[in-house]
């Protein structure tokens, strides 16, 4: 019974680290994020200030009211670059951190349990793999944030600029949800122990715990990739917009009938799209 009882005891210790070590990460994540929409919302309503009469006369507001916010965010070059990667980074960061938690805490779960018989990889390895994986895709998230800026698709709030664009986005959207792609990388999403049994069990080297983050981290990114398209639609510095996507992610991987959730909820998407065309 003692043996027990220490068990359990080290169980909720483990639990409390591994679930405060991820709200701590997704709040630095978050602050950031925090940070850089008030700034530019700031930004935002300097620039509605020279719209009145008389404003376009006052010093520092002559000429194009917008210049220091096109240089801001339409001139790329290698520090704009990194500072959009940062932002994209940390904002996935924060959006994607909650939904793994379930996983990583089970894992950390199952890791104590089997310490004895078999040690595993701190979870903390497969968080960074999960996390990595959720990197590269700030990668290609920052490379078309460019290309759209290039062809005037996004405003300076880097928000659609354009009903058809921003309509098309809903309506793929709207699709994938119904794809069959999106339900098998939605079915490995929502059975962590499904995927990690699929996929050769826990491990016990960091090598093959970081991999298998890449490899949970794929599927995650098969399955949100056209929600995180969507922060175009609403404004990638749209804090509503960010947590209202943050929070559906985590519905539709949690939810008992996520399949039915995450097709009613495509239905949405494209009936809003074909709005937004029309």
């Amino acid at each position: 019974m003692n043996t027990e009882a220490a068990l359990a005891a080290l169980l909720r210790k483990d639990r409390a680290i591994a679930l405060v070590a991820l709200i701590t990460l997704t709040t630095i994540a978050w602050a950031p994020v925090l940070l850089l929409a008030q700034s530019m919302a700031h930004m935002a309503a300097m620039r509605g200030m020279t719209d009145m009469p008389g404003m376009t006369d006052m010093p520092g507001m002559h000429g194009d009211p917008l210049g220091m916010m096109s240089r801001v965010f339409r001139q790329w070059n290698a520090g704009h670059f990194l500072a959009m990667l940062s932002m994209w980074t940390v904002m996935m960061i924060g959006m994607m951190t909650p939904s793994v938690a379930p996983m990583i805490l089970i894992y950390t779960r199952i890791a104590r349990c089997n310490a004895v018989l078999r040690p595993f990889a701190s979870a903390f390895w497969f968080a960074g793999g999960y996390l990595l994986c959720w990197t590269g895709f700030s990668l290609l998230a920052t490379l078309t944030q460019w290309g759209l800026e290039q062809l005037a698709l996004l405003t300076p709030m880097m928000a659609s600029a354009s009903h058809v664009f921003g309509g098309l986005l809903l309506i793929l959207a709207g699709i994938y949800q119904w794809l069959p792609i999106k339900q098998a990388c939605l079915s490995q999403c929502r059975a962590p122990l499904t995927f990690v049994m699929s996929h050769g069990g826990f491990r016990a080297d960091p090598a093959g715990s970081v991999r298998l983050g890449l490899q949970h981290g794929l599927y995650s990114i098969g399955c949100c990739w056209t929600l995180m398209a969507l922060l175009f639609v609403g404004g990638i510095m749209n804090l509503l917009w960010i947590a209202a996507l943050m929070i559906f992610v985590l519905l539709e991987k949690l939810l008992p009938a996520s399949r039915n959730f995450a097709r009613i909820s495509g239905l949405g998407a494209a009936t809003l799209g074909i709005g937004y065309l029309f």
